[in-house]
């Protein structure tokens, strides 16, 4: 790393200085420059704040705007620019709401059509910031108007590349998510091979990485934890940028790609219209229901979503309700399993509604009619109807496949790939409500996933379609793999296949 920076974040976001990060010796200043990562653990989303001599410019923003405009606020800076990298398709991004507030211009690269007023850069042009400059680079393929931003020092040298889905550090931006009736999935991966190779690849090897994704994001199929690299280091080690021919690219860019989410075009279609204020969907959210207003409208067709635990969840639940907890990647979970079209009632640990709803409108689920007044204990204290779901600790789980118990493994693709129990049956919990009747009703099923919180989320699905005989395991693959006896079938990681693919290994 060749320049300081330091990341912080608020509520659930993962806190780490990159200046603790970097290489163990002194980072050289620049009094014109500063740099900030805010990284979004539960869309594994990277935003970024970016300012010099008193302006300042957001990329990628999430929804609400507060932790851009505090942190301007907090910095004595006004806010110039809003910078979309591309209309994102895993999350609702903030720039319409945020532009309202701070007085910025939201700015998209070429070939952006917008529902709201917005500059649209030209490719190779510059924008100004103090003393910094800021050089907007086309780079189609993930979608067409995808754009990365350059940033220039205030010494003139190409110093950062904000790269958006384009580049993410050991992966690329999948290339099938724009196809239309005249361009095709093929079409979208060649135009991503020129882009990284002419506008990114021949860029100084000292230039930092920042993309607006890490590991957990459909966007990509192998991106690493890591939330920033350098081009050099991208050269060495991702698959996507060795010297390989086009076609062997398109290739091996294509293959493996899940099918993307459901709710990727809803979060587009927002992205390119503007979403509804923040305030507005927090108003309708924070409505305090009781025991006999959320009978009613569940009579009506609302879904309960229980955010608590795991653990707490499975020892008493309201029927028919589906835990996602707020402990992991919440909104990209929710946003895959639940219908946009099906109202909500939230259950929450208390003083955590209002998180909730924020992360659910991440994603664009703004259909919540609140959240139920004392939680679970108040619907179980009103005497009314509680099940539970049957969770087994890991030692136990050979006795039960010893006596004729099914498994179902319902990571990704890779994660199956890599190693799994021989004999389980494989559905992704992506794929789990559309592959639903393949679940085995003949014996009772172990449902596991790596640590056991995808696991509840599908025991709680299944328990709703009418699957009652679902045996969640505690601490999912990781917690079996090791154990005596257990039957595994071994192959080869993604990574290590792309490697291969691309000619690595």
């Amino acid at each position: 790393m060749h320049h300081g920076i330091v990341s912080c974040y608020s509520t659930e976001y993962q806190q780490k200085s990159l200046w603790e990060m970097g290489e163990g010796v002194p980072l050289p200043k620049f009094v014109h420059m500063y740099i900030e990562q805010i990284y979004t653990n539960c869309l594994a989303e990277a935003s970024y704040y970016v300012e010099s001599d008193g302006e300042a410019l957001v990329i990628d923003p999430i929804r609400e705007p507060e932790p851009y405009l505090l942190k301007a606020k907090e910095r004595g800076a006004k806010i110039k620019y809003v910078l979309e990298t591309h209309f994102h398709a895993d999350f609702v991004s903030g720039h319409v709401d945020l532009a309202e507030k701070s007085g910025a211009e939201i700015v998209f690269g070429p070939g952006a059509q917008t529902g709201f007023d917005a500059y649209i850069a030209v490719d190779g042009e510059e924008l100004v910031l103090g003393k910094l400059k800021i050089r907007v680079l086309h780079t189609p393929g993930h979608t067409g108007e995808s754009t990365c931003y350059l940033l220039l020092d205030e010494n003139g040298n190409e110093n950062a590349i904000f790269s958006g889905d384009t580049l993410f550090i050991g992966d690329v931006g999948r290339p099938d998510l724009a196809v239309k009736s005249d361009l095709t999935t093929q079409d979208l991966a060649g135009m991503l091979f020129d882009s990284l190779r002419t506008k990114i690849m021949t860029l100084p090897d000292s230039v930092t990485v920042y993309p607006a994704h890490g590991a957990g994001s459909a966007c990509g199929k192998n991106i690493s934890s890591e939330t920033f690299s350098t081009i050099g280091n991208q050269k060495q080690t991702n698959y996507a940028l060795q010297d390989m021919p086009r076609e062997q690219f398109i290739k091996v860019v294509t293959e493996g790609i899940m099918p993307a989410p459901e709710y990727f075009g809803i979060a587009a279609g927002i992205n390119k219209n503007g979403a509804e204020e923040l305030a507005a969907v927090y108003e309708k959210g924070l409505t305090s229901l009781s025991v006999g207003q959320t009978e009613q409208l569940l009579s009506q067709g609302a879904l309960v979503l229980d955010t608590r635990s795991p653990d707490e969840f499975e020892a008493g639940l309201i029927p028919n309700s589906i835990n996602i907890g707020l402990n992991g990647q919440f909104a990209i979970w929710a946003a895959t399993v639940l219908n946009y079209n099906t109202p909500l009632i939230l259950i929450a640990d208390s003083g955590k509604e209002k998180e909730a709803i924020q992360r659910l409108a991440r994603v664009g689920l703004d259909k919540i009619y609140g959240f139920l007044a004392g939680g679970f204990e108040a619907w179980k204290k009103a005497g009314k109807p509680v099940e539970m779901i049957k969770s087994i600790n890991p030692e136990e789980f050979i006795a039960y496949k010893e006596n004729g118990a099914s498994v179902l493994d319902v990571r990704k693709p890779g994660e199956f790939e890599s190693s799994h129990i021989s004999g389980a049956t494989f559905i992704t919990l992506q794929d789990l409500e559309n592959r639903v009747t393949e679940v085995p009703t003949d014996t009772p099923v172990l449902l596991h996933c790596a640590g056991g919180y995808r696991s509840m989320i599908a025991a709680s699905m299944l328990k709703r379609k009418g699957y009652h005989n679902i045996i969640n395991v505690r601490k999912g693959f990781g917690g079996l793999k090791s154990l005596e006896g257990l039957a595994l079938e071994d192959g080869a990681c993604p990574s290590q296949k792309l490697k291969a693919a691309a000619g690595m290994v």
